[in-house]
């Protein structure tokens, strides 16, 4: 047993210990189908905190020959499948973590060479009457092994993107770096199967993958493995169950990431934070200042900054993925921006109709955060304004309601403002503070038709219903939530809800506001 070759079940244990631990292990039923085929590379990239590590860590403990893991496996839901025990620490495995080595070195080439110096140390333990050729050679060493000791490996190789992330602008040593992994894993005999996670898709020049041996799991194209790629909204529930918190809350907190139209995952690492210390807050976005974030928005290809007004007001924008080059520079256009974004977390997007939103509360603060600090005046004014909106709309201060969202109107017009679709854009923009307290729905059936805006309180607020007139009188809005009888669908809020009337006069240019308690 090894650091490198064949290492222990140690970190794959630790992840076992903690208090919260979600059962994942049907992923080795997965890449257990793959050893010995044609098809034996996989790369799966998603945001930080997402859960690559532990995933890789848990390949590492189930294959590895370093260790004997049937206590830990034996009570987990791949021990129900028929090969289990087939491969359950079979297999020689060689684990890497590129970051440590990227760490340790800061140079491509002496990353290469301090690789293959560790690994050759432990191979030649493991494998001592090979005939070795080249020691300083990694491709070298393990092809020796191969012909003389008859040995495959399996490789489990994690953060294989730091290269890209942490040296941006280095062409020579991002192109060197693929070219070594290429000579390592592709079409090499002894590789029984390969697992790389990272954050970033494998490089692109041009229109072509510099890997493209590998299948790529991803937030864009998830495949096979979309239960994978985030904690799904079933494990969540029966976690909200166990710790008798609000799984209404969490959802709106931290879901949003749809890998198929009927399977979304949440942040792993916000839903552990938020049980253990029973408070939601921004524990994903917290791991990265917002800084990281401004930088791509503020880049404005292509009218990005009125895509992300769009999106902050609840709104999907299109999105073209496939020029997207796979690193952190290129950006010809608005889509790559977009795109990186969704690589990164920070966008969910719906492969049905190719559009990419905003997924919940916690990246709203980022992107809210992000808008403060940068230079979009007049967007920054609105939303510093929201809260004030908000408790307007709670003392029934028509007048004073009229005039935040008029400012909203003003400061954040991102479609022809001449519809009550463009007024709704506005209102849930100039609103966005209410997340804090609410979960806003659109068009929401209740009564005898469509809500164009409700609110519905997770605690001890006020429930809303805001209808939205263009050009039409304010009291046709409230007359219209009567007659159609939408309180109907908010009956738990009856003695607690307020009815909102909000017109437009494209005449005049202003909006006017009634506000009544329902009775």
């Amino acid at each position: 047993m090894g650091l490198y070759l064949n290492p222990r079940n140690d970190s794959f244990q630790q992840a076992i210990n903690n208090p919260i631990y979600v059962d994942k292990s049907l992923l080795i039923n997965y890449t257990n189908q793959l050893i010995g085929t044609g098809d034996n590379k996989l790369c799966v990239s998603r945001p930080r905190r997402f859960g690559k590590s532990t995933d890789a860590n848990m390949l590492v403990a189930y294959y590895s020959k370093g260790c004997d893991s049937h206590h830990i496996f034996d009570s987990l839901k791949i021990s129900q499948t028929a090969h289990y025990l087939e491969h359950l620490n079979q297999h020689h495995v060689i684990h890497i973590n590129m970051q440590d080595f990227l760490s340790k070195t800061h140079d491509i080439n002496k990353m290469i060479l301090l690789l293959a110096k560790l690994i050759f140390r432990e191979i030649k333990k493991v494998f001592p009457n090979v005939d070795y050729i080249d020691s300083s050679n990694l491709v070298q060493i393990i092809e020796d092994v191969y012909v003389e000791a008859d040995a495959r490996f399996i490789f489990i190789i994690d953060e294989w993107d730091c290269i890209f992330r942490e040296y941006k602008q280095d062409k020579e040593a991002q192109k060197q770096y693929l070219d070594f992994l290429r000579n390592l894993l592709k079409d090499k005999p002894y590789v029984e199967l390969a697992y790389m996670t990272g954050i970033l898709p494998i490089k692109k020049y041009g229109t072509h993958s510099a890997l493209n041996m590998f299948e790529e799991i991803s937030m864009i194209d998830p495949g096979l493995l979309s239960e994978f790629m985030g904690f799904t909204e079933t494990e969540v529930q029966n976690l909200c169950i166990q710790y008798n918190i609000s799984y209404d809350e969490m959802k709106q907190w931290y879901d949003g990431y749809h890998m198929t139209d009927h399977l979304s995952t949440l942040s792993p690492r916000s839903v552990v934070a938020s049980l253990i210390r029973k408070q939601f807050g921004n524990y994903w976005t917290s791991t990265e200042t917002y800084e990281a974030l401004q930088v791509y928005i503020d880049l404005n290809k292509d009218g990005l900054k009125d895509s992300v007004i769009e999106m902050l007001a609840g709104e999907s924008v299109p999105v073209q993925t496939s020029s997207f080059q796979n690193d952190m520079t290129t950006f010809d256009t608005k889509d790559d921006v977009l795109t990186l974004l969704i690589h990164l977390g920070y966008l969910g997007y719906n492969s049905s109709d190719h559009t990419c939103y905003i997924p919940n509360k916690e990246v709203i603060d980022s992107f809210v955060n992000s808008i403060r600090k940068s230079n979009w005046e007049e967007t920054t004014k609105a939303l510093l304004s929201s809260r004030e909106l908000l408790e307007a709309t709670w003392k029934q201060d028509e007048e004073a309601v009229a005039r935040y969202i008029e400012e909203a109107h003003l400061n954040t017009s991102i479609l022809t403002y001449n519809n009550e679709n463009a007024l709704a854009y506005t209102l849930l923009l100039a609103y966005i503070s209410a997340r804090d307290y609410y979960t806003m729905i659109r068009e929401m059936p209740t009564g005898k038709g469509f809500a164009d805006v409700v609110l519905i309180p997770y605690r001890d607020k006020p429930a809303m219903i805001i209808e939205l007139k263009w050009n039409q009188d304010v009291e046709t809005a409230l007359t219209q939530i009567k007659e159609k009888k939408y309180p109907k669908g908010l009956e738990n809020y009856k003695d607690n809800l307020l009815i909102v009337g909000i017109s437009y006069d494209k005449k005049t240019k202003k909006h006017t506001c009634h506000i009544e308690k329902h009775q």
